[in-house]
């Protein structure tokens, strides 16, 4: 009995409505932006032992979490199917394998940033409480799928070209070529040396301008509202309708009033 009133209570924080849910989906969100950034700070650092013992510290925090979403999950075999948690494994076992691998590794742990493209319930949270996410949402998603791919990506240039590629000796220049790649620009004064250094580059053109041109599709395009029409499945509907233009059923589609 009590742990299955624990479970709930864990499924509760993880999935449920209440405003000690949000604020603790919100708190998650916080520690993953930290972690991304200890990690992007100490990958060019000279191991320690303060640092092994700092990343063991966030290895069984982060495991802590993976093991409570895991015993909640209703299907825990399509949950470790989930890139989010593969990423997740890769992840624990390079910060907890750290003092005997070194930095060999390190490299893995930038796979975190896929976090934040699901994370914990945190968008329908924004959907039912913030009426400027509802009315942008769309553009609101894809900045940030956007911004989390250029990060990701900055941060991959950065731990595989760092000490190896002499333009390439700090952050902001990885974003710098990132950024150049993103846009086709292509000054050439930085360039990624190596097969994989090439094909990075080419990944970043092809899904990168992808991504950007999704985001300008969102903002250019004739706003609508997501909601799913109970009778065909559409999902996009103008904002002030009340009838599906596909099937005709009668929506109601929630709003603000009119000014």
């Amino acid at each position: 009995m009590a742990e299955t009133k624990l479970k709930e209570a864990i499924r509760l924080l993880y999935t449920g409505r209440s405003r000690r849910a949000e604020l603790f989906r919100y708190a998650l969100i916080v520690f993953d932006v930290f972690t991304i950034g200890f990690f992007i700070i100490t990958i060019p650092m000279t191991p320690s032992t303060k640092i092994f013992l700092i990343d063991i510290a966030v290895g069984l925090l982060i495991f802590c979490d993976f093991m409570a979403r895991l015993w909640i999950a209703p299907n825990k075999v399509r949950m470790l199917r989930q890139i989010y948690t593969i990423a997740d494994i890769f992840v624990i076992l390079s910060l907890l394998l750290a003092p005997i691998f070194s930095q060999s590794f390190a490299f893995l742990r930038i796979l975190r940033a896929l976090r934040l493209l699901h994370s914990y319930h945190v968008l329908r949270d924004l959907r039912s409480e913030t009426p400027f996410f509802r009315r942008n949402e769309d553009v609101i998603l894809g900045s940030v799928n956007l911004g989390v791919f250029v990060f990701f990506v900055t941060s991959l240039v950065f731990v595989l070209q760092f000490g190896a590629n002499p333009g390439i000796d700090d952050f902001i220049a990885a974003l710098y070529f990132t950024v150049s790649a993103l846009t086709t620009t292509g000054f050439g004064d930085i360039v990624l040396t190596g097969t994989e250094g090439r094909l990075l580059a080419v990944v970043i053109m092809v899904v990168g301008v992808a991504l950007f041109l999704r985001l300008a599709q969102a903002i250019f395009r004739p706003q609508k509202v997501s909601y799913t029409c109970p009778s065909c499945g559409l999902k996009r509907h103008e904002k002030d309708a009340i009838h599906c233009k596909h099937c005709g059923e009668p929506l109601k589609i929630e709003t603000e009033g009119s000014d």
